[in-house]
Formats: structure tokens, C-alpha cells, sequence
């Protein structure tokens, strides 16, 4: 990404933003395999509670969310990117408060998330957006873990952030 020259435009995802995304995403995570874990379908099928950022034409960032099914006072963010060139510029912190407005608007009170223990950055990142780290049965480097999370050896830090029904 070059200087940026133009502001960041934030807008709900499409269908066609996977095919961008798959493009990018190994890379913005310094080429570990993460194209797994965002199949088409959060693009075709969440597309009101997901965002894509783009600056100058390309693909800045992207938040992938939704509103729980099963509990519907609560909201989940299941996949956060942003281009390793925009990284503190605040657009992680807009694509997050975007989604909480929309999340709020249909009756959360809560949003989750999870990280891996070694995301040092992402567990930074959420305790300054508000999140609190929820206990667990485990710890990683002092930080509490559900073990086995996502699978054996696959132990995840979980958060949780409540909104304030005014202003998120």
C-alpha cells in the first residue's frame, strides 16, 4: 500500500470481497495459513454485520461478524485484517466501532471475540477497545486460555466487551 491519499471508506461487505480478501490474507499474516478460516459464506451470509475498508482503491482492512443465532443479545467477531501498511492509523478501532453501532442497533449487549495466546498485538489491541479477558482453565505466558479451544493444542484467548446501549 502507498501513502495513502485519499481517506479510508468503510461499507458492508459483498460477495466478491472473499475473492480480495483470499488474496491478501496469508500475506497480512505474515504468511501463516489463515484462508481457512473465512469461507464464502460469511460474505454471502453476513454481509450486515461484516465490513470491508478500502483506501485509494484497495483493500485496507476488513471486519467479518455477526449477531448469535443462538443468543441474540450477543454479537461475535470472527475474523479481523487490516493491511500491514495501515496498522496504527486507528482504521482496526473504526471497523470495530462500525460494528458495534450495528450489532447494537439490533439488540446485542455484548460482543465476543477470541485470539491465539501468541497474538501478542490482538490481545493488546482488544484490552484497549475495552475487551475483558474471560477466565480460563489454562494460562500462556500469564495470559488465561481456553485449552483446546478450536482442537487439541489449539488453546485460544476469549473476550468479551458489553456495550453500553447509548453510545457502544
Amino acid at each position: 500500500m502507498t501513502v495513502p491519499t485519499q481517506p479510508v471508506r468503510i461499507r458492508p461487505v459483498r460477495s466478491s470481497d472473499h475473492r480480495a480478501v483470499m488474496t491478501v490474507i496469508d500475506d497480512w499474516w505474515g504468511g501463516r495459513h489463515m484462508a481457512d478460516m473465512l469461507p464464502r459464506l460469511f460474505f454471502e451470509h453476513f454481509t450486515d454485520t461484516s465490513f470491508a475498508a478500502e483506501r485509494d482503491g484497495e483493500l485496507a482492512g476488513f471486519l467479518v461478524g455477526f449477531r448469535s443465532q443462538s443468543r441474540p443479545a450477543e454479537a461475535y467477531i470472527h475474523f479481523v485484517g487490516i493491511h500491514p501498511g495501515e496498522r496504527g492509523r486507528g482504521l482496526g478501532r473504526q471497523l470495530y466501532e462500525r460494528f458495534f453501532a450495528a450489532v447494537r442497533a439490533r439488540g446485542c449487549a455484548e460482543v465476543h471475540a477470541v485470539t491465539s495466546p501468541v497474538n501478542r498485538g490482538s490481545i493488546a489491541f482488544h484490552q484497549r477497545m475495552g475487551f475483558d479477558i474471560e477466565p480460563g482453565e489454562a494460562r500462556a505466558d500469564g495470559v488465561p486460555v481456553a485449552a483446546g479451544y478450536d482442537g487439541d493444542g489449539q488453546d485460544r484467548v476469549r473476550f468479551v466487551r458489553r456495550l453500553d446501549p447509548a453510545t457502544g
